[in-house]
């Protein structure tokens, strides 16, 4: 698979205070646009192996553990049948991403996708084995996924967003 320009190994200062607070403006930017047009704009990720094969967009919201707020994060995601699955890969950073311990706390969410607001989620975590079946999915969908898992000592989650 071509790499789309992004390193074999994960690029110093990608968890810098500054990168952070670009990720962080461009994703609160893309949750604006996406509201804004009913997901018209905004409903593709087109960096990195998305150049090329532009993956889909949601808008997740999830509630904070410890705050109680709620926050809306744009994720790339697989269609399953009636599943959404997403991943927290948080571009292979040490640490999982903030809405993933959210959603173990709080599992009964909402997703927003183009033309379609607030349909109702229930996340859970895979197993195992349902991660060796989606991983290679996942992949093909989005192929710096692989990049990241090899950038991280975590094992990167995968969630399953269920209809409720």
């Amino acid at each position: 698979m071509p790499s789309f320009g992004l390193p074999e190994e994960r690029p110093g200062g990608l968890d810098s205070p500054a990168a952070v607070r670009f990720i962080k403006i461009m994703a609160r930017t893309q949750v604006r646009v996406f509201k804004l047009t009913n997901g018209r704009i905004g409903n593709k990720w087109r960096v990195g192996a998305g150049w090329k094969k532009p993956v889909p967009t949601l808008l997740l919201e999830h509630v904070g553990r410890k705050s109680g707020k709620r926050f809306l994060t744009p994720l790339l995601y697989l269609e399953d049948g009636p599943d959404l699955v997403v991943v927290a890969s948080q571009g292979g950073l040490p640490k999982n991403p903030q809405w993933y311990p959210n959603l173990l706390a709080h599992p009964d969410t909402r997703v927003s996708l183009k033309g379609e607001r607030d349909r109702p989620v229930r996340a859970r975590a895979v197993s195992p084995e349902e991660r060796d079946a989606l991983w290679p999915r996942l992949v093909e969908l989005y192929a710096d996924f692989a990049k990241y898992a090899s950038w991280t000592d975590r094992e990167i989650p995968v969630v399953i967003l269920g209809p409720r």
